[in-house]
């Protein structure tokens, strides 16, 4: 391990994964790893309860961003004193509208509308692995980071301002860049000293490609219940009515 970013989602991370490529440092974890590999799940909800070999779990890894890892930023750093750090910054107000427009949703499908629920579970039979980060997602952000409290924007905005301070209080000054994308190659290619490529800076992950992402991770999950699903809900439907008609 390498870089440990220790921003939060919707700060830049892919755009700074990206930027990472291209200087030659890879591969990274970000939260897509565990769609492709399910029983790192398992490893994550170790890590909430501090039973995780972190050397092991990120071996094969050379930058780790956004969520699961920005939340253990701290044990990562321990197991890897190499390696350097580097915390994204937005502004407070956008980077709350970013996430409320875009990863937020997915808590509408274990917090949502009880039909909602229902198909969510369902879907887990024919997609464990999507349900399976779903959840993780849930209990790591949601419940864990912010309590709960996600929608209460002035205290969404407190925590993402207090993990910062954290960050710039726990991390030494030689080992962390605070950084924004904004600001290109210069800041970042100095900080791990190395050459500014040809290449214009990545500016990756707008809100509409993060949606259109989303759902991308959406349909596929979601297929095959509704397909497998559609003659039992009907079904229900028809009972229903009939009960209510009834009365």
């Amino acid at each position: 391990m390498r870089v440990i970013g220790a921003g939060f989602g919707r700060t830049g991370t892919t755009s700074l994964k990206a930027a990472l490529k291209e200087l030659g440092f890879g591969p990274a974890y970000s939260l897509t790893e565990a769609f492709a590999h399910p029983e790192h799940v398992e490893l994550w909800e170790a890590a909430r309860h501090n039973d995780v070999d972190w050397q092991s779990f990120l071996a094969d890894y050379d930058v780790a961003v956004d969520w699961p890892a920005c939340a253990f930023y701290e044990q990562i750093m321990e197991a890897f004193p190499g390696a350097s750090v580097i915390l994204t910054l937005r502004d407070p107000e956008r980077w709350y509208e970013s996430m409320r427009s875009t990863i937020y949703q997915i808590r509408r499908l274990t917090r949502g509308p009880s039909p909602v629920r229902a198909a969510f579970a369902f879907a887990g039979v024919f997609a464990p692995s999507v349900t399976g980060v779903v959840r993780l997602a849930d209990r790591l952000v949601w419940e864990d980071t912010f309590e709960g409290r996600f929608e209460d924007r002035n205290y969404a905005k407190e925590v993402f301002g207090r993990h910062n301070e954290a960050v710039r209080h726990r991390v030494p000054p030689e080992r962390l860049l605070v950084f924004e994308v904004r600001e290109g190659w210069a800041p970042l290619c100095e900080f791990l000293g190395v050459e500014v490529p040809e290449a214009p800076f990545p500016h990756l992950n707008e809100a509409r490609e993060m949606r259109r992402r989303l759902l991308g991770l959406a349909v596929p999950a979601a297929a095959a219940p509704a397909i497998a699903g559609a003659g039992i809900i009907a079904a229900a439907v028809l009972v229903v009515r009939r009960a209510l008609r009834s009365r």
